[in-house]
């Protein structure tokens, strides 16, 4: 196995210059830093990451925490902040935190042993844990985070209600995200907040969970306990696929008889008939700045801007209506 000093005596430089060259951290020359390159790739040098973890206790290494990599919203998420992190020289450890389990609690542990350098997270509770390394919470952030990355969830439910709205909505169903995820509360809020003012009349289901299984038992229960739906907001693209798979296996119409418009824009929403409308987050953008906020505070740059706000856009498929003329004008 290649060591450091037989890559500094190719490069014809000290062991400290390409030590520093590796970790980036002091001033190397150009033409050094280029010398050191052309040994690394000459000699296949890999640097020991478990040995330069020990010796200064930390490593290359990010930590992921995410609340259930069966959603298709999250591979999305991860694959921003993978690119951003292979750009900055780090690796990605996954933790898959299930749905109302404690294994953040086990992954955090983990991570810290590891000597990880970081960790982004869209579990709730993270910050509580007793732990040196710098955090950034994402997608699922609550007020008191301090370095976080989201969607402006209020504005996207808003968006989703006016689209339905301007659709002739008749009996509007509201399929609630679970309370214990702030964005769904978020989203709940935006909805009402176009749908109160008016003389619309909406009905609340609350769910539990982002789960495939819950979205395919809440879209039978839906059609068992309400016999007149024409509209449907769902808090989530599982949700409203689900809805629109029990609809159609019912007979229904879609948007004819029923029209329904989810949140996330996950890869099958365009790919299911009819197309599914959705309220379109940022995911790899979100990851992308999250990783990059995350390495800022890694490597103790100056932070212009702690919590960052993305907003989301309407995605117009085919499970609404069309407008009427007179919406129109």
């Amino acid at each position: 196995m290649v060591t450091i000093k037989e890559v500094a005596k190719h490069a014809g430089v000290s062991v400290a210059t390409v030590s520093r060259a590796l970790n980036k951290n002091g001033y190397v020359s150009e033409e050094a830093r280029k010398k050191v390159e052309t040994a690394i790739k000459d000699l296949k040098y890999y640097p020991n990451e478990v040995a330069r973890s020990l010796f200064q206790k930390t490593s290359k290494m990010i930590g992921l925490l995410l609340p259930d990599i069966s959603n298709p919203y999250f591979p999305l998420l991860m694959k921003g902040i993978e690119e951003s992190a292979r750009a900055n020289g780090y690796s990605v450890i996954l933790g898959n935190v299930e749905e109302g389990s404690d294994l953040g609690e086990n992954y955090m542990t983990l991570f810290a042993q590891q000597n990880v350098a970081g960790v982004l997270s869209a579990v709730e509770g993270t910050l509580s844990h007793e732990h040196a390394m710098p955090i950034v919470m994402l997608d699922r952030v609550l007020e008191e985070d301090d370095f976080a990355v989201y969607t402006n969830d209020v504005k996207g439910g808003k968006l989703a209600a006016q689209a339905v709205m301007d659709r002739d909505p008749g009996n509007v169903l509201i399929i609630a995200g679970p309370k214990s995820v702030p964005g769904a509360i978020d989203r709940l809020i935006g909805i009402l907040s176009v749908l109160n003012p008016t003389d619309v009349k909406y009905q609340i289901y609350e769910t539990n969970s982002y789960t495939i299984e819950e979205a395919e038992e809440t879209a039978k229960n839906i059609f068992m306990k309400y016999k007149r739906i024409n509209s449907v907001i769902a808090s989530n693209d599982l949700y409203a696929l689900a809805v629109m798979k029990e609809a159609q296996q019912k007979g229904l119409h879609i948007p004819r008889d029923i029209q329904v418009i989810g949140y996330d824009d996950i890869p099958f929403s365009q790919l299911v008939y009819p197309g599914l409308t959705t309220i379109s987050q940022p995911a790899f953008k979100l990851g992308y700045q999250a990783a990059d906020l995350l390495v800022s505070r890694i490597r103790k740059n100056k932070v212009e801007e702690k919590r960052i706000k993305l907003d989301p856009k309407l995605i117009l498929r085919d499970s609404l209506r069309e407008k009427t003329e007179s919406e129109e004008k």
